[in-house]
C-alpha cells in the first residue's frame, strides 16, 4: 500500500510505521508543537533511508540554529532522495536544504516553482511564511503583501485545512486587513487548539486591532497547555508582557521576563532568545522603567555574544545593537558595522542602509543624543520592514523614534506619530505615553 502525508503526496516509504511518524512530526512542526524532534527521530529510526523524515529532522535543527546537524541532515538526504524518491520529494528535499544552507535568494526561487507544481507541499509552504520565514528576511520591502499574495494563490488547494487558515489568516493581519485576518486565523485555531503558531497568529490579530486584555486573557487561558520547551513558549509570553507594558506595569513585564525570557530561564531558539529579550528590556527603558543593568550584562555575556558573535541576519544585527547600546559596547556595534557596511558596499545586504542606520540611531538613543537619534531614523522609517520580523517586533523602532522625539522636545511631532498609530488601532487604550505627553 502507498503512504501519502496528510495533504495527499506520495511518500517514498515501505514503512506503515515511518510514514505515520512522519506525519505525525510535520504535524507537530507545523504546530509548533513540543515533541516534534522526537516524533521526527522515530520515523528515520523505522526507516533510515526515508529522505523526508532527514530533511524535516534538519529544518527543525536549524530552528535551532544547529547549523552542522542540519546540514548534515541536509547532505544525508540529498544523498536518499537521489536513490529513493518521486520528483516531488527531490525538489521537496533540495529546497529546504537551500533554506538551511542560507542560500536565501535560491531557497525562494527553488520554493516558488516548487509551490507552483505542488501547492499542497505544506512543508515547503511554511518556508517563506511567517515572521521569521524566507520572505521576512528576504530585504524585501513588500514581505508583508508577498506571503499574503502566495496564501492568496493556493488557498482553494487547502479549504479549512487548520494550519492554513492560521498562516494565511496572519499573512493578512501583517498585510493590513486585521479583522479578516484575525476571523481566518481564530478559524485555523478552533480547528487544533494545540497549535502554537495559531495561538500566536491571534494575539498578533490582538496586538493590532488593540485587544490588549483579550489577548492577557488568551496567554492565560491556554499557555498552561503547552510545555515550557515549545518553540514559541517564551515568545507567546513576551506577547502578554507587551500588553503589560500598553497599561504601565513594568513589574508584571519584569516577572515574565526573570520567568521565560532571560537566558537562564528560557529554553527558546537562539533567535528568539536575543530578540524577546533584548527587546523587552529595551522598551521598558525606554518607556521610563527602571531596569537593573545586571539584566542587560547577563543577557549579553551568557547569550547573545555566544549565539550571534558575527553580523548575520539583519534582524538579529539590529537586536544585537540594542545589547551594544545598552551595555555601552561601543567597540562591539563598531565591529558589527564594519562587518554591515562593507556587506552593504559590496551589494550583498538585501536590506539595505537601513540596517545600519538602526544601528547607530540605537547608540545614539543610549548615548541621550537624541537629536542624532532622530535625524538617523526620519530618513529610513519607511524601510524598517525590511529587516523582517513581525509589525509587532519592529515597533520597537517607531517607539524609539517617538521617545527621542519627546526627549528632545519634539512633542507635536512624537504627538502625530501617536495619533496615527491609535488611528490604525482605535481600541488601545496605550498609556506608555501619557506622562510624557502630558
Amino acid at each position: 500500500m502507498a503512504h501519502e502525508d496528510r495533504y495527499g503526496l506520495p511518500l517514498s516509504t515501505a514503512s506503515d510505521a515511518a510514514a505515520s511518524a512522519y506525519r505525525e512530526g510535520v504535524d507537530l512542526m507545523l504546530a509548533g508543537w513540543t515533541g516534534t524532534a522526537e516524533t521526527l527521530e522515530r520515523a528515520i529510526a523505522t526507516d533510515p533511508d526515508f529522505a523526508l523524515a532527514h530533511i524535516a529532522r534538519g529544518r527543525v535543527h536549524a530552528f535551532y540554529q544547529q547549523g552542522d546537524l542540519a546540514r548534515q541532515k541536509a547532505a544525508r538526504a540529498r544523498e536518499l532522495v537521489a536513490r529513493r524518491g518521486t520528483e516531488r520529494e527531490r525538489s521537496h528535499v533540495e529546497t529546504l536544504a537551500l533554506a538551511i544552507e542560507g542560500r536565501l535568494p535560491e531557497a525562494i526561487a527553488a520554493m516558488l516553482q516548487h509551490v507552483e507544481a505542488w501547492p499542497r507541499d505544506a512543508v515547503v509552504l511554511s518556508l517563506p511564511l511567517g515572521a521569521f520565514g524566507l520572505f521576512a528576511f528576504s530585504g524585501m520591502a513588500d514581505h508583508d503583501r508577498a506571503r499574503h499574495e502566495l496564501c492568496e494563490r493556493v488557498a482553494r488547494h487547502y479549504g479549512e485545512d487548520w494550519w492554513f487558515l492560521t498562516m494565511s489568516g496572519w499573512a493578512m493581519t501583517e498585510n493590513g486587513d486585521v479583522a479578516h485576518g484575525r476571523a481566518v486565523t481564530e478559524r485555523g485555531f478552533n480547528l487544533r487548539r494545540a497549535n502554537a503558531h495559531a495561538a500566536h497568529a491571534v494575539l498578533h490579530a490582538m496586538f493590532e486591532d488593540g485587544s490588549i486584555d483579550e489577548a492577557d486573557r488568551l496567554v492565560d487561558d491556554w499557555i498552561p497547555s503547552y510545555g515550557r520547551a515549545g518553540i514559541l513558549h517564551g515568545h507567546i509570553l513576551w506577547h502578554q508582557a507587551l500588553g503589560a507594558l500598553e497599561h504601565g506595569d513594568a513589574a508584571r513585564a519584569l516577572n515574565i521576563y526573570a520567568d521565560v525570557l532571560q537566558p537562564s530561564a528560557t529554553q527558546a531558539p537562539p533567535l528568539n532568545v536575543i530578540t524577546d529579550g533584548a527587546s523587552l528590556l529595551w522598551r521598558l527603558s525606554a518607556y521610563g522603567h527602571a531596569v537593573p543593568k545586571a539584566l542587560w550584562m547577563e543577557a549579553d555575556t551568557a547569550a547573545a555574544q555566544k549565539l550571534f558573535p558575527k553580523s548575520s541576519l539583519p534582524f538579529a544585527d539590529v537586536h544585537m545593537a540594542l545589547f551594544a547600546a545598552a551595555t555601552q559596547n561601543h567597540e562591539a556595534l563598531a565591529t558589527r558595522l564594519a562587518v554591515i557596511e562593507q556587506r552593504l558596499a559590496d551589494g550583498k545586504l538585501p536590506a539595505g542602509p537601513v540596517v545600519p542606520a538602526i544601528c547607530r540611531a540605537l547608540a545614539a538613543f543610549a548615548e541621550e543624543d537624541y537629536a542624532a537619534c532622530v535625524r538617523l531614523l526620519a530618513p529610513v522609517l519607511s524601510e524598517v520592514v525590511r529587516i523582517g520580523g513581525s509589525h509587532a517586533q519592529r515597533e520597537l523602532i517607531e517607539d524609539t523614534f517617538i521617545v527621542a522625539l519627546m526627549r528632545g522636545g519634539e512633542l507635536s511631532r512624537a504627538r502625530t506619530l501617536l495619533d496615527a498609530r491609535l488611528h490604525r488601532r482605535p481600541s488601545l487604550r496605550d498609556t506608555r505615553w501619557q506622562a510624557a505627553m502630558g
